[in-house]
């Protein structure tokens, strides 16, 4: 499943990626996220609490920086594993300054398996919507100021 976007925050684009790369903000803004620690550089170890309809699980998984060109450009590689299924996905984020603030460009790829994928395509991918507004009004949040 693929996912694409834009997302304009009203902050510096050195803050908004300082934002994107810092562990305590990326927990806030994940949804579902109730743990993030750093394993390595730019590598950590996450549990998610998700669901898709009537699925929910805890997840255990890992979550990678890659590609880091700090103000503009990193991907973002997240593997994770719980009992109904498995979630893989990897996404690019682009920044660029834009009219005093930060345009987020984003792309992303989505695998899932098992039970998770009884659940059909249009849900799965408005799950994968609201996740991605729901992370983008929370970076907005933290990056005010």
């Amino acid at each position: 499943m693929k996912i694409e976007g834009s997302h304009t925050i009203p902050a510096p684009r050195d803050r908004v990626f300082a934002a994107l790369t810092d562990p305590d903000v990326l927990q806030k803004c994940i949804p579902g996220c109730e743990e993030l620690q750093k394993t390595a550089d730019n590598q950590y170890s996450a549990k998610l609490s998700a669901g898709v309809g009537s699925i929910k699980a805890v997840f255990t998984a890992t979550v990678c920086l890659e590609e880091v060109t700090p103000p503009t450009h990193y991907k973002l590689v997240v593997e994770g594993k719980a009992q109904p299924g498995f979630v893989k996905g990897t996404g690019s984020l682009d920044l660029a300054e834009k009219d005093g603030g930060t345009e987020i460009n984003y792309t992303g790829d989505v695998n899932v398996g098992g039970m998770l994928a009884s659940v059909g395509q249009r849900m799965l991918q408005a799950t994968a919507n609201m996740l991605a507004g729901k992370f983008f009004s929370t970076l907005e949040a933290e990056t005010k100021g």
